[in-house]
């Protein structure tokens, strides 16, 4: 009985750990991302006209 209740503690927590892998790669990215796409406006801000 113990022994499937540590099988599914890890089995959760191995799959928590890799979620909060991901999202914090993938924030990385986002953040990366979007200092590019800011960068290239700010470059051509002479250029945008309102």
């Amino acid at each position: 009985m113990n022994e499937k209740i540590y099988s599914t503690m890890k089995v959760t927590g191995i799959v928590n750990l890799v979620f909060g892998i991901i999202t914090i790669v993938m924030g990385i990215a986002t953040g990366i991302v979007m200092l590019v796409c800011s960068t290239r406006l700010l470059k051509r801000k002479s250029e945008v006209i309102f």
